[in-house]
């Protein structure tokens, strides 16, 4: 997908030069602040790597993908991650809305995190944050999740912007349809918008996930209806960030 460059009325003439961070493992990315417009930040993942937990070496790069390996993990509806922080507007006794550290979340091992390289030079992003998700589930529904964060050199690691997509509704909000277990299909995840400067010595990092609970309701993975029964059942989840599949983050680059 090729990126292009917005116009932007509210930075006086400026214009957004949207960056496509693609996930990776392995070798060291391009920064982000070598870019000098919209560019395309493959994935690439190195047989063997571990890219569950912050402690797997999973990234975001502008190296274009090659024959990539897909990252996995299982999603049980019965531990579900949890909400921490993010933009919630009720209820702050039961689930408090804002910046947290992330880091307890990004530690599970239904958490796949990718992060970059640490910037060199501040990078402002302001306004919308899109993920395109190439995945594949064992189960007929399901969900994926995504989470921007800002890690400080100190390794505090804050929530930025956050979105979920339900694969019934992949299409179309109005006819959902369910998925073919095992098959891969392109998810588009609307994680908002925001405007946030990631400071010089910072990283990006992107969390996929399945769950982001109770924030979001759980997918229980059965194809039934919301709630319609008790049934659960754990899915297989596998993102994949090849040449043929190039999961990427789209993110509105205000020039500085």
């Amino acid at each position: 997908m090729a990126a292009q460059v917005l116009p932007f009325p509210n930075t006086g003439g400026a214009a957004i030069s949207p960056i496509a961070c693609f996930l990776r493992i392995g070798e060291a990315p391009r920064k982000l602040a070598d870019l000098h417009a919209a560019e395309r930040l493959p994935a690439r993942r190195v047989d063997g790597a571990r890219v569950a937990g912050a402690g797997g070496d999973g990234a975001l790069s502008t190296q274009e993908p090659g024959d990539e390996q897909p990252d996995s993990c299982l999603y049980n509806p019965l531990d579900p991650a949890p909400t921490r922080g993010g933009g919630l507007c009720c209820y702050p006794a039961v689930v408090p809305g804002g910046a947290f550290d992330q880091r307890a979340i990004e530690a599970r091992p239904d958490v796949l995190v990718y992060a970059t390289e640490p910037l060199r030079e501040d990078l402002e992003v302001t306004g919308p944050i899109t993920l395109t998700l190439y995945a594949s589930s064992s189960a007929p529904d399901t969900d994926f999740t995504a989470k921007l964060v800002d890690v400080r050199p100190d390794g505090y690691a804050h929530n930025i912007a956050e979105g979920v997509v339900r694969a019934r509704f992949r299409d179309s909000l109005e006819s959902p349809t369910l998925i073919t277990p095992d098959q891969i299909y392109q998810y588009t995840i609307d994680m908002w918008s925001t405007s946030h400067v990631f400071k010089a010595g910072h990283r990006l990092r992107l969390d996929v996930c399945s769950s982001n609970f109770p924030r979001y309701d759980r997918n229980q993975n059965t194809g039934h209806e919301l709630g319609a029964t008790s049934e659960i059942r754990h899915a297989n989840q596998r993102v994949f960030h090849d040449e043929r599949y190039p999961s990427h983050l789209i993110l509105p680059v205000i020039p500085r």
